[in-house]
């Protein structure tokens, strides 16, 4: 999940408000304390969080709440209105200029931030959208980045131009660019250093003033810390970074150091790295992000992924089929081959409002493709009768069908196991306990928040 602790900090915190009787100058205080704590434990700067936390305080006492939303509504939406802010405003995807040929994008960054990775996904996301695209390897001092970049573009289908001998980046570019115009984009991998030395400079502007890059990126782990602002601004400095790139958003990183840094140098984050697969690249939206934080969903980008998962037919279906809140074991098998493809099950649920924090089993978010393959096996040993009403499924039928797909016992229970717990999830997303009352809410705040 996208900044977990952060997420799961500020969610308990917002929990308080909704729990509390009334708003009054001491919960704004407790609010406002530990968005404080919430946000230091993030590596975020001291001095951006003190100013952020001094807007909330100060609208939270000052302003009056609308006629038509509720003071503790108000109090979420400050709160909102203001890491927004603090996000940047809302970026705009690098639009690529057709009139060029090639439009370059240069990627900077110190080593084991994620430059190469970051290539193949950004390749990716361009060519999905229709670009040819290309990359040119100008790494040259560390050992086997020529071979890294190869196997990443070629594992997205797109042509990279590496020489593996020569140690001069400006000769490499001359080397190849009679074949740039041949492509819409072409993507630049530079050098990168453990620190930000003289001779990495030099070679930065060098490289910058023979290509003038259209857009230059500047690739950050989100595990960097404090740190970050000081490399943010050197690079900056060096070759004016048009914006940022945040890879491992997944782990278990911090992150703030890497978003607060771009709040002070300016620079927009325009790409989030959320997963180690080349489809684990998000653009970045600060009203999106931090409504994943709050436990608001992102149902944009949720259907982004499933366009490129299913057929709108198919996504029409499956929607018809999650409303009703009933399904049988063909269902739960299409079902869960289409949220494999999208991504993992935890990560799309923290993009639905009000389900990232739901405590779901564990077996129930990680469906392997050796255990959808296996169910195959299973649901081909049975009846159309027991696809159809899973419930009928026990203990002789259970010996005959683990026999006849070569599995055991357990497999098949371990199905039905699973069939159940989505079951009984489809009828919480459909309107259990609490949740229709919740998801008005939500759908309200978010209305709200534009």
């Amino acid at each position: 999940m996208v900044l977990e602790k952060l997420g799961s900090s500020l969610r308990d915190t917002l929990q308080k408000v909704t729990n509390a009787l009334f708003v009054d100058e001491k919960l704004v205080n407790e609010l406002v304390k530990d968005i404080q704590k919430a946000l230091l434990q993030a590596d975020v700067n001291v001095k951006l969080v003190f100013e952020l936390s001094k807007r909330i305080k100060e609208r939270a006492l000052k302003e009056e709440a609308p006629g038509s939303i509720g003071k503790k509504d108000w109090l979420v939406k400050i709160v909102y209105d203001e890491l927004v802010k603090f996000l940047g405003e809302e970026q705009k995807a690098i639009a690529i200029d057709p009139k060029k040929k090639p439009f370059v994008l240069m990627m900077v960054g110190l080593f084991g931030a994620g430059k190469t990775t970051s290539i193949g996904k950004i390749s990716k996301f361009y060519s999905k959208r229709g670009y040819k695209i290309a990359a040119l390897g100008l790494d040259v001092h560390r050992p086997a980045a020529s071979e890294q970049l190869e196997q990443v573009c070629k594992s997205v289908g797109v042509q990279s131009f590496v020489n593996k001998k020569e140690k001069d980046p400006l000769k490499i570019i001359k080397e190849f660019e009679k074949n740039f115009p041949k492509y819409d984009v072409l993507i630049v991998d530079t050098a990168g250093r453990d620190a930000l030395s003289e001779d990495l400079i030099e070679e930065l502007r060098k490289v910058d003033k023979k290509l003038s890059p259209d857009e230059k990126l500047l690739v950050m782990a989100a595990d960097i810390g404090q740190a970050a602002q000081q490399q943010a601004q050197a690079f900056h400095d060096t070759v004016n970074i048009t914006g940022v790139v945040i890879t491992k958003l997944d782990g278990t990183a911090k992150g703030g150091g890497a978003l607060s840094a771009c709040a002070i140098t300016g620079a927009k984050i325009v790409f989030v790295g959320v997963g180690e697969k080349p489809e684990d690249l998000e653009e970045f939206k600060p009203k999106n992000f931090v409504g994943r934080l709050l436990g608001l969903g992102d149902i944009e980008a949720l259907l982004e992924k499933a366009k490129d998962a299913m057929t709108e037919d198919e996504a029409q279906d499956l929607g018809k089929k999650l409303l009703k809140g009933e399904f049988n074991l063909i269902d739960l098998y299409e079902q869960m081959q289409a949220m494999k493809k999208m991504g993992s099950f935890s990560k799309l649920l923290e993009m639905v409002p009000g389900m990232g924090q739901l405590k779901l089993p564990k077996e129930l978010l990680n469906v392997q493709e050796g255990k959808l393959e296996r169910w195959k096996h299973i649901m081909n040993s049975m009846t159309k009768k027991e696809l159809e009403d899973p419930e009928l499924i026990s203990g002789s039928r259970i010996e005959r069908i683990a026999k006849g797909s070569g599995t055991n016992p357990g497999n098949v229970k371990d199905l039905i196991k699973q069939y159940r717990q989505g079951k009984k999830m489809m009828k919480m997303m459909k309107g259990g306990k609490g949740m229709d009352q919740m998801m008005k809410k939500i759908g309200s705040m978010k209305g709200m928040m534009g």
